[in-house]
């Protein structure tokens, strides 16, 4: 069973950034893909960022791309997503996620989630 913590959030404004963190324990943290997907209020679900279980491998949504870095450190359990030159449409909860094999972009083929972290963007 893995737990996931993140970290990280807050209140930011366009055009600045902000580094956030999610941290494993429970399991082996290089066994596990990692994701990052969000929700904004009266939205659904939606994913941002994945990366494979080496680092090696990383997809992004297209709202993500060029702005947006995930990566991981295996040594520390923690799974990041560096978010630059952040928009008021980036405002939601952001959730990290795991699952074991490959890194899919499907937030139902992840098997633990953490709770979340508040980002919020103001214009």
């Amino acid at each position: 069973q893995v737990q996931l913590v993140e970290s990280g959030g807050g209140l930011v404004q366009a055009g600045g950034s902000l580094n956030i963190s999610c941290a494993a324990s429970g399991g082996t943290f290089s066994s596990y893909a990692m994701g990052w997907f969000r929700q904004a209020p009266g939205k659904e679900r939606e994913f941002v960022a994945t990366i494979s279980r080496s680092g090696v491998g990383t997809y992004y949504a297209d709202s993500a791309k060029g702005r947006f870095t995930i990566s991981r450190d295996n040594a520390k359990n923690t799974v990041y997503l560096q978010m630059n030159s952040l928009k008021p449409e980036d405002t939601a909860v952001y959730y990290c996620a795991a699952r074991r094999g490959s890194f899919p972009y499907i937030d139902r083929e992840y098997d633990y989630w953490g709770q979340g972290t508040q980002v919020t963007v103001s214009s």
